[in-house]
């Protein structure tokens, strides 16, 4: 998320869908200008970042517009990516694929023992879905390929989509439990760092 920061100077509009990795967007995409990030807020509704990100991309035509969603909400409205092909507009797609209901899953694994129940998830291979509506995309497995990713997924005339496989069981840090006050917060553990090696694994 730093890094798409980075790479865009902070000038896209940026439409999240629901969960962990919108709370990374709001974390490491640092907006400056108002009305640059899009999202349905605490008990929003999954699927709702691409349909939204073609309505940014109809009322701000000249500005990069970049959805972020996880493999979850993703799936809720990928049909949507018919539209972008019959409108043949342009937009960058990052689907940040965890192979869980990532938000869910970090409740289950903190307070249920690990018991997950209905959030591991089964996608189809996402990149293969957007060439089935004419539309390129890429696989990301490293951190030393996401520069070349984004950068490549800008300069792409048309829409393009990026299938981030990232750490299944990374968590969003901080994190208060229900009914824990504000100096209750979980935070990231001393031993659990940010991975920062370009040639880590996402």
């Amino acid at each position: 998320m730093h890094d798409l920061w980075r790479i865009t100077g902070g000038n896209a509009i940026v439409v999240t869908d629901v969960g962990q990795h919108q709370m990374w967007e709001a974390q490491y995409y640092h907006h400056e200008q108002p009305r640059t990030l899009i999202t349905s807020g605490g008990l929003g509704t999954m699927g709702f970042a691409l349909p939204a990100a073609i309505g940014a991309k109809f009322a701000c035509p000249d500005k990069e517009v970049w959805v972020v969603a996880g493999d979850g909400g993703f799936q809720m409205t990928a049909a949507e990516l018919s539209t972008i092909a019959q409108e043949g507009i342009k937009i960058n797609i990052a689907i940040i694929n965890n192979g869980y209901l990532g938000m869910v899953r970090q409740w289950q694994e903190f307070f249920y023992e690990r018991n997950y129940q209905s959030t591991p998830l089964v996608s189809p291979d996402f990149v293969k879905l957007a060439d089935a509506h004419g539309i390129r995309g890429l696989a990301v497995r490293t951190r030393a390929e996401v520069a070349s990713a984004v950068e490549t997924a800008r300069s792409a005339p048309g829409t393009f989509l990026l299938n981030f496989m990232v750490e299944k069981e990374e968590s969003v840090y901080p994190m208060i439990p229900v009914g824990a006050a504000l100096h209750e917060m979980i935070r990231r553990p001393e031993h659990d760092p940010l991975l920062e090696s370009p040639d880590d694994k996402l």
